[in-house]
Order: structure tokens, then sequence, then C-alpha cells
């Protein structure tokens, strides 16, 4: 849960640096869970009509973390974060980016600062 909360309020806006793999999936765990257990509730307590709506506001507020978290990760493995752009390739560039967030840490420091596992 730091991992995410770490995200949406002191790395919010960060783009520089390096987010390792533990980071990145934290992140999305919880992301994943959030919006579950928002749909869920929503569902029993009858609340349909409105659940897109919060739903959408959900994905607009945490827009801007899951992507800050996406461009660190990608800077981990010594890409640059233009590299978020290949999803715009249906289903293949998001094949392509799901490989690079499970990929490992460029060892030692690179162009894109020290590593965060050492």
């Amino acid at each position: 849960m730091n991992w995410f909360i770490s995200c949406v309020t002191t790395n919010y806006l960060n783009f520089q640096g390096r987010a390792r793999r533990k980071e990145y999936w934290m992140f999305t765990l919880f992301y994943f869970l959030i919006s579950l257990a928002l749909g869920i509730l929503l569902k029993i307590l009858g609340m349909q009509d409105i659940a897109k709506l919060i739903q959408v506001i959900l994905i607009l507020a945490l827009f801007l973390p899951s992507l800050a978290v996406t461009v660190r990760r990608l800077h981990d493995t010594n890409r640059s974060g233009w590299w978020c752009l290949v999803t715009i390739i249906p289903f293949l560039g998001s094949i392509i980016l799901f490989i690079f967030m499970l990929l490992e840490s460029t060892p030692g420091d690179n162009k894109y600062g020290v590593n965060p596992k050492e």
C-alpha cells in the first residue's frame, strides 16, 4: 500500500529517475483492487447509474500518477518514457509495454539515475 500512496502523493508528477518492478506492480495491483472494490460496492449499493461516472473520475485522478510510474519504470530498463506511446499500436503495443514492465532493472546506474534496488 505504501508504494501506491507514494505514487499518488510524493511522486504524483515525478517523471524523473527510476522505479523498480515492485513499485510499478504494487501501484498497478492497488489501482486494480481499488477499482474492483469500488465497482462491487457501487453495485451492492444499487448505484450502477453513477458507477461509470465514479470510475471515470478515478481513472482521471490516477492517470498522471500511472503515467509517471510507467515512465520511471521504463527509465529503470534504460528506455525513454516515450515508449509509452507504443500503446498506440493496437494490441501489439500493449504487449510490448507489458514485456518492458516485466524486465529486470538495468544493473547499476544508467542515464536516468541510480539503481533504486541498490
